[in-house]
Order: C-alpha cells, then structure tokens, then sequence
C-alpha cells in the first residue's frame, strides 16, 4: 500500500502551461450544441479566482517549462486513484494525449467539486475533459505520474517511450545543410540574406520567417502563435533559423524533469553493492590484516625458519614442487610451461645480441678467452720442445715475457700422477685479472654484408637501345691504307663524312654509297707547307707530303657547307659545295669577308695570325677558299655552335697567342689572353653561354668571354689531357688523358670530378657526345672503342647515369703502337664513325 499523502495546508501554486483546447470527437460533435451552456457554467465555476493567476504571471507566462511546487513544505500529493480495471493500453494513451493535447475519450480528468479541497481524484474513464484550471494541471500532472508509474506495465511503457530513437543516427545534420559557423554571433549575419554557411561552403538561406522587424516574425508573433495549441511542442533554432518540432522521446524526458522524477525511466537511484574486493587468497596476494612482526625481517630469524620449514614439507608431502619455488609457474594447477626432454629445443635463438644491447647500464664486454694449451705445456712434450741446459741458462737471463713459454719450464713427465702443482698458477691467474681489469677493450661489431649488394644493379644493355654494336660499312681506298687517318668530322645532315690524315689530303665521302665526292690536297693550298720543324726541333725543309692534318670539322650550321681544316701551321677554310642552291648562297655570303683576306681586330692578333686568300673555292664544286696562318703548328680547330665563330689551339711557341677566337662572318681574329697559363692543348665553346673552355695539360679552365675573368678551374688528376668535349646542355664535360683515364665533370657540383673512368688498356685519344642520343663514346691506342649510355636529367636532384653497353674490340689494326685516333658520332642516327692508324673509316651501327 503506497503512503497516505498528507493534506495540503496552503493552495497550491499555479503554473504557466499552455493548455491545447479539446479537440471533440465525431461522437460528441452532435452535442456540442446542447453542452455548450452547461460547459460555460462548468467553467466560470471550475476556473473561480484562480483564473487570472495564469495570466497576471507577467513575464513567467514565456516559460513553459516552470518548476511545480507549493507554497509550504507540507504540501503534497494526493492519493493515487483505485485502478478501474482498463488495460495497459490505456495508461500508454494517457501519455500519448499528454503530449499531443487531443481529447481521449477513454481519459480525462475531473476536477475537485471545491477549491479549497487538498483532496483531488482522477477520474480515468470520465468522456468530457474540464476547464482549463491551473491548480487542475498541476494535480492532474503529478496523480497522472503516480497513476502511471503504480501501474504493472508503465515502467516499461515508459522505457518504449524513452527508446523510441534509439536506432536513429546521432548526426542531426546528417547531409550537411545545416549552420556550421560554431560560435561566431549571429548578430554579425543581420545585414545579409543567410545566417551562416553549410558544410560545403554555401550560403544558410533564412527562414521564411526572416529577420526580426523586417516583415518576419518576431519572439511576440511565435508566442501568439503557439498559444492556439497546434505549435505546442514547436522550438526555434536560431542558428539555423528553422522551427523543430520536439520528439517523442524529448517531451517524455520534460514531462517526467517538470514531475520531479529522474529523466530517465531505466535509471535505478539505489543500486545493490557488488563486493569486488571477494574471493581473494591471502597466502598468494600477500594481503592480510596483520602486520607481520619485526622477526620476520631478519635473515635468520624464527619466522624464516618456520616459512622453511614449512616449504620442505609440502614439498615433501608432494604439494608444491621445484618449479612453484624458483617461480616458474605461479600455482602448482599451472602446468609446466618448459619442454620435456624427449622434445628437441633450440640451444640458441640467434636473438642474444640483440637481448644485451637492450639492457640497461653499462654494455657488458666479454673477455677474451685464454688460448688453448700447445705442445709446451703437455706433460709429455715432444723431445725438440725440452730445453738444453744452455737453453735454460740463456732464459734465466732474459726476462719472464721475452722467454718463448713465459715462467713456463716445459718438462717430462711419465703419467699425470706425477705431475705436481704448478707454482705460477696463481701469479698467471693474478696477472689476467689485471689485463682484464685494466685493459680497456670493446665491442667491434662484424658487418656481415654481401659484397654483391653492395655492387649497384646496373639495368641490362638490352634496355638502353639503341647504341652501335656491329661494324656496318668501311670508307677507303688502297691509297688511303699507305697513310694515317687522323681526324674525321661528318656534316649536320649526316649525308657526308669528311676525313683527313698525315698524306695532307681532305676527302668527302657519300655516307650511303660509301663513295668519295670530293677530294682536295692541302699541299698545294698552304704555302709555308715547306717550313715545319724537324724532329730536333729546328726549322728545316721537307717534301710537301709531310704535311699532316692534325683536325678537321664541320660547321655545325645545317645551312653553311663550311669544313675547318688544321693543317700545319695554318687553318684553311673549305667551301664543300654539296648543299643546295639557297645553302650554297648563304654559305657564299658568309665566306665573302673571308675571300677578302680578312684581318685582325689588334696589334697583337696581326702578329699571331696573318689572313690570305685561295683562289678556286668558288663554283659548283667548291674548294678551299681562305687560309689564316699562324706562328706554331696547329693543335686542334673548333666552330662554335653556330657557325659563326672558331677556336684555334696551337704549340707552346707562340705563348699567349696559341688561343686565338675567328669570326668567320667578319674575317677577323683576336686574342683572348695576355698571358699564357699553362701549355694549351684544346679549347672548344660553351653551346649557349659566353664560355670558353681552355685544356691545359693537368687542367681545364672556363672564362667568361664577356667580362674576361676565369669562372672555374677544374682539376682532371692526369698526366696529359688528349681530348675534350661538351655535353649539349653545357653542364657536363668530359676529358680523356693519355694515362688512360675518362674524366667526368659535373659544372654545377665543383672543381673535382664526378666520376672517373679507367676500362682502356692504353692512352685514349678521343671522346664524343652524342648530340641527340644519351650516348658517349671514348677510343684509344688499345683498337677497342668503348660505347656508355650516359643520360643526363633535367631534374637537378638526380646525378648523370653513366653505364658502360658495348666494347668495340678491335676496329682498327694497332700499327706502331697506335690504334683507333679519333671517332665521331652521327647526328640523327645512334651510330658511330672510327678512323685508326690503319688509314681505314669504318661505321658501327644498331642492329
């Protein structure tokens, strides 16, 4: 039986509700008429002088969810009324008409016959529902609770209740349309069209509301308007500017916070306590509430004697066993977590290095151990380790460490019974705790590392196609085997190659048709052929055929049919006349200065060179048309990407002056250099900036031609430089010396080079680039020609690749120690053009 609730000594307080009027049914709507005059009378009586406590409440009428409670702590709540027997359906359509306001024909309230009456009962099955009424709402409300919460199912009614969204998702704004601009004040959003933006960045339109004062509702308005009872349970969002209507499951929990009762139907205020400090073994936990006493702290004392006593005899007793003592297992009912021993076990985890550099405090260092006895120390040595009595009067004058055993007197023994203690035992033994102990020694780690992975893993030359591998064509004749081909050079187009050697003669041959077109000797063309130095080095006379051409190069203008050749102590300049009739004008034109007789831009220049003009260069077959004559033969002749401008290099007697630059366009020369640095031995452009690269014999020097400074010396470590060329992006040269050796230098990393190259046998006479190709080639005396791919990237975090492909072994016969003199790659097609001592061309191509 629930407790008598005491009576009320005070009225009660009224709250501020909105009430929903009574929505009739069809049943009653036909007496609505009839009812109307008695329901008038009902409610002036019901509402009395309380009627207006509701509306004079001022400014507590905005809160609809006002605390209940009564004016004296004695106030309390009526008895619950006697259940009539409806089913559990119906205290479910209690709440719901609750919430929802609409008139339940199965339940309705009924309101005290007198005001003054603290005694109210509910009458459930009552058809008509009362005036409003303040004091009525309230004890309606609270009998409603005790009613509903009393009866068998209304715990679980209201856990239905609470859980209706349970399966619900918990993002609210789960398209992501709502406000998301968090904390900012949405006063900053009145002078705009939009309170915020969404998750995607658009504009939060507004409601149709609008904005306070502008033609959309006010705080005022959406009071009015949810007095009527149909927005009842209707909020305003202000961030999203929207109206929300509450739950189910919202106006459940304000229902049972405005009855007093916990928000939650399924939360229990009075748990039963669970003991969880239970069913612990005091003997294994070691928690006890006596304190042990003093004796037990000592080592021999009674109550150790006792705790072993004890042990032994369940040990005995077969209760415990070795391994609960030494802690192998933490109870006897765990089994054995060691193997037996019929089953095979690892001696060693191969992990114990790892175990000791994990441990904490100073690395533990193992001694070195002690050397296993010889021979000496046996007791029965052979007879050559027995000592003589001389030996043994010579080791008694030496030094206990310079003897050979040390104290050690090696003797003979018949069996081990009769061999005694040894008297230095304990003195060795002394003496090795001392190295030990102050000997410093250390871990030395053993890198155990393959050599081949250290190798790096090159990619198979079949990938890196195409580069020439097969001997494809040879260019020559019988007379051309007598002498020495020395330099070759093949035209832009790739159409002709150009060649010459020590018989003073230029030849043009047909690449395809290997067929020679043209043909000139320089004998007949330089006129101081006569003059050239002996092999004592004096000037004397020599038969014209020793004039040798030690160059020869084309202009790499695709549009001048020039060819630059260095022969003696002159250069002569070659209209070939193989282009076309628009080229052939250009190529006449450039010349035209250089028909004239030229001259030099200084006094010093008209020293070193002296400009001349050759007659029959003009016309359909061309020919020699200038000769520039210099003081010393001739090194080496380069064009500089263009066409226009040439580089000479000649021998060290004529100092300074060995560098001179010619403009062919002008026919003029000039000297880049007061003073001479070194001997000279080639120079070559830079393909786009103003540098000029000078080789001496140990180094390579860059100048900058514009502002006449030196930019960079590079250091090649070699004996001789032999050749020179230019990558055509002009960031990478590369050097071939006499010693054997292939430089590679990087211009944007140093001084020093980047990689170094030694896979000839003997001196290397030439090195190209490819100048479309990733591909470079080195030749030398050994008759082997040796083809790299050599990728350089754009990108300047990668280093050059340089991987060797192919070895062309003997293309060219060795003939008095020399074998393959200069190679030059073709223009537009990855094959490569060799000349040797042999007198013979040949051309390696892809097949």
């Amino acid at each position: 039986m629930p407790p008598k609730p005491k009576k009320s000594k005070s009225k009660a307080k009224s709250i501020a509700l909105p009430v929903p009027e009574p929505v009739p049914d069809a049943s009653s709507s036909s007496n609505s008429d009839s009812d109307s005059d008695s329901d008038s009378d009902s409610d002036s009586q019901t509402s009395g002088s309380d009627s207006g406590s509701v509306f004079d409440s001022g400014s507590e009428s905005d809160n609809e969810f006002e605390d209940q409670g009564s004016d004296s702590d004695d106030d309390s709540l009526p008895p619950p009324p006697v259940d009539s027997g409806e089913s559990d359906d119906d205290s479910l359509q209690v709440i719901e008409s609750h919430y929802t306001g609409a008139t339940s024909t199965s339940a309705s309230a009924q309101a005290p016959a007198s005001s003054s009456s603290s005694s109210l009962n509910i009458n459930i099955n009552q058809s008509k529902l009362p005036q409003y009424d303040p004091t009525h709402v309230r004890i309606t409300s609270l009998n409603r609770e005790l009613e509903v919460t009393q009866r068998p199912n209304a715990q679980k009614v209201a856990v239905e209740t609470l859980h209706i969204d349970d399966l619900s998702s918990d993002d609210s704004d789960g398209e992501g349309t709502g406000n998301r601009t968090g904390k900012v004040p949405l006063h900053w959003y009145d002078e705009f069209d939009h309170v915020g933006y969404t998750v995607d960045g658009g504009k939060k339109k507004r409601g149709i509301s609008g904005k306070d004062g502008e033609g959309g509702e006010d705080a005022l308005d959406r009071a009015i308007k949810g007095s009527d009872g149909k927005n009842r349970w209707t909020v305003r969002d202000e961030v999203n500017d929207v109206d929300v209507e509450l739950t189910l499951e919202q106006r459940e929990l304000i229902r049972r916070i405005q009855s007093g009762a916990f928000a939650h139907s399924a939360h229990d205020a009075n748990p039963d306590y669970i003991s969880y400090f239970s069913g612990v073994d005091l003997q294994i936990s070691g928690l006890s509430s006596t304190q042990p006493s003093k004796e037990s702290f000592l080592p021999e004392s009674k109550y150790s004697k006792l705790k072993t006593r004890r042990l032994l005899q369940l040990l005995k007793d077969g209760k415990i066993d070795m391994d609960y003592l030494e802690g192998k297992k933490k109870t006897m009912s765990e089994p054995r977590k060691n193997r037996t021993s019929d089953q095979p076990f690892q001696l060693w985890h191969g992990d114990e290095e790892d175990e000791l550099g994990l441990r904490k405090g100073p690395q533990h260092v193992q001694a070195p151990k002690v050397p296993p006895p010889g021979h000496a120390e046996s007791y029965n040595p052979p007879e050559e380790y027995l000592p003589s009595e001389e030996d043994l009067k010579n080791w008694e004058a030496l030094d206990e460490n310079d003897r050979p055993y040390g104290a050690l007197i090696p003797q003979k023994f018949n069996n081990l019974r009769t061999v005694g203690a040894y008297k230095h035992s304990v003195k060795e033994r002394f003496e090795r705790c001392l190295d030990l102990y102050l000997a410093p020694r250390m871990i030395k780690k053993r890198l155990n590392i393959d050599p081949e992975s250290l190798v790096p893993k090159l990619p198979s030359p079949q990938d890196l196609k195409p580069f020439p591998n097969v001997k494809s064509v040879e260019f020559g004749d019988d007379k051309m085997r007598k002498s020495v081909c020395r330099a070759i050079s093949v035209c832009p187009s790739g159409e002709f190659l150009a060649s010459g050697g020590e018989d003073g003669i230029v030849r043009i041959f047909d690449v395809q048709t290997t067929k020679c077109v043209r043909e000139w000797d320089m004998n007949k063309v330089v006129t101081n052929s006569k003059l050239v130095e002996n092999e004592d080095g004096e000037a004397g006379e020599k038969p014209p055929s020793s004039v040798i051409i030690s160059a020869l190069e084309y202009n790499p203008n695709p549009s001048h049919h020039v060819l630059l050749v260095s022969v003696g102590k002159s250069v002569v300049l070659i209209n070939t006349g193989t282009g076309s009739t628009p080229d052939k004008e250009l190529t006449d034109a450039l010349l035209d200065k250089a028909k004239m007789g030229g001259g030099a831009l200084n006094a010093k220049a008209e020293k070193a060179c002296k400009w001349k003009s050759c007659k029959g260069g003009e016309g359909v077959g061309g020919g020699p048309v200038a000769c520039i004559e210099l003081n010393a033969l001739t090194k080496s002749a380069r064009f500089h990407k263009r066409g226009d401008y040439f580089v000479t290099v000649t021998e060290k007697q004529a100092g300074a002056s060995s560098v001179l630059i010619h403009q062919l366009s002008k026919g003029t020369t000039q000297q880049p250099f007061s003073k001479a640095k070194g001997e000279a031995q080639l120079a070559a452009f830079h393909p786009s900036k103003p540098f000029l690269f000078v080789a001496s014999q140990n180094y390579v020097r860059v100048y900058h031609l514009i502002k006449q400074q030196l930019v960079k010396r590079l250091v090649a470590n070699v004996r001789m430089i032999s050749s020179l060329d230019v990558h055509h992006s002009g960031d990478h040269l590369v050097v071939g010396s006499l010693d054997r050796r292939m430089i590679w230098f990087d211009l944007d990393l140093g001084e020093m080079p980047y990689k170094t190259l030694k896979y000839h046998e003997k001196a290397i006479r030439g090195v190209r680039f490819h100048q479309r190709y990733p591909l470079m080639g080195s030749c030398s005396d050994d008759g082997n020609v040796h083809i790299f791919h050599s990728m350089v990237y754009s990108d300047l975090m990668r280093n050059p690749l340089v991987i060797p492909v192919k070895v062309l072994r003997d293309a060219h016969k060795i003939t008095k120690k020399i074998g393959v003199l200069d190679m030059v790659f073709h223009p537009k097609m990855p094959w490569v053009f060799t000349c040797g001592a042999d007198g013979v061309i040949h051309m390696f191509t892809d097949v």
